[in-house]
């Protein structure tokens, strides 16, 4: 049975439906959403980097600012569902996002992740992206979610795959 659903966002153009179809997920089974985003650590390891070459950069404000922009966003995509306030919640993490994800897994119970993927190259559709570690290495369910712009463009692909074998 399914009672906590992690869905990982990184603020791309899918995670308004990503959410929605995890809330969908929730909704149907009574399950809690956990909605988190992983502040990347060699965003930061930038930070430290330009603050070495003497610009005026700081990282603890340069966290706060990207956890209050991603929070406003966050609201915005979240007024747009109809799952109940009580059964969401939101983490932000720093970190390695494939590790972070993982850790939320273990340490929060969870039973499902849905998160989508990114579709640049048929023949090597998750290399070197979080999806992908997340798939070989996550201890639960993992649904892949795919609206229809990247089901027909994986459809179009496969089928031209497919045509020039034969």
């Amino acid at each position: 049975m399914v009672k906590k659903i992690l869905v990982p966002i990184a603020f791309s153009k899918y995670s308004q439906g990503i959410l929605k179809y995890a809330a969908d997920i929730a909704a149907a089974t009574g399950a809690e959403m956990i909605v988190a985003n992983v502040i990347n650590e060699r965003d930061l390891a930038a930070v430290d980097k330009i603050t070495s070459h003497g610009y005026k950069v700081d990282i603890e404000h340069y966290v706060e600012t990207i956890k209050n922009e991603r929070r406003e966003e966050l609201q915005r995509l979240m007024d747009q569902l109809t799952l109940p306030d009580d059964r969401v919640s939101y983490l932000f993490c720093i970190g390695d996002p494939t590790n972070e994800l993982i850790e939320l897994v273990i340490d929060k119970g969870i039973d499902m992740v849905v998160m989508g993927v990114r579709n640049r190259d048929f023949s090597y559709l998750f290399t070197g992206s979080v999806a992908e570690r997340m798939f070989s290495r996550c201890p639960v369910t993992i649904v892949s979610y795919r609206d229809r712009e990247i089901s027909d463009q994986l459809r179009r692909k496969f089928n031209k795959h497919r045509h020039k074998e034969d």
